[in-house]
């Protein structure tokens, strides 16, 4: 696997031990929310890196997302926030990804609220990660 792929999956693997969330890569948005949530990791942008040369390396500041979704009937917001706050623990526990990347930082997320026909309504956020690393070949 390329770093790209390699980093991404140990950012899948670390949110796979989310208590109660469900969590999926590249995912649609399934038709039912489990009450601990859905967690989607969205590949992102890498972005254009920066080139050194002697030895070619090529720098990203990869922009991955996570989507956050909850779907309660009461408590919507405090799980969402528990929810999120998991996430930015299990980032800040290990901000290297087991030494894959030069650094992992989550931004603050933007709540809103979805209305779900026939159903209870949905508080959603993206979730962005910048993923800092170097690689000898951009593909």
């Amino acid at each position: 696997m390329s770093p790209r792929e390699t980093i991404l999956e140990a950012l899948r693997l670390m949110l796979v031990g989310i208590p109660g969330a469900r969590v999926l890569r590249n995912e649609p948005l399934p038709g039912r929310i489990p009450a601990g949530g859905i967690v989607i990791l969205r590949d992102g942008d890498p972005g254009q890196p920066e080139v050194t040369l002697s030895p070619l390396r090529y720098h990203y500041e990869h922009r991955a997302g996570i989507d956050v979704l909850i779907q309660k009937a009461s408590g919507r917001d405090a799980a969402f926030d528990e929810l999120c706050a998991a996430i930015g623990a299990r980032i800040a526990a290990d901000r290297t990804l087991g030494g894959l990347c030069d650094w992992c930082e989550a931004e603050a997320p933007e709540p809103v609220e979805i209305v779900a026909e026939g159903g209870e309504p949905i508080k959603a956020a993206t979730v962005a990660v910048i993923l800092t690393y170097s690689t000898a070949n951009p593909l």
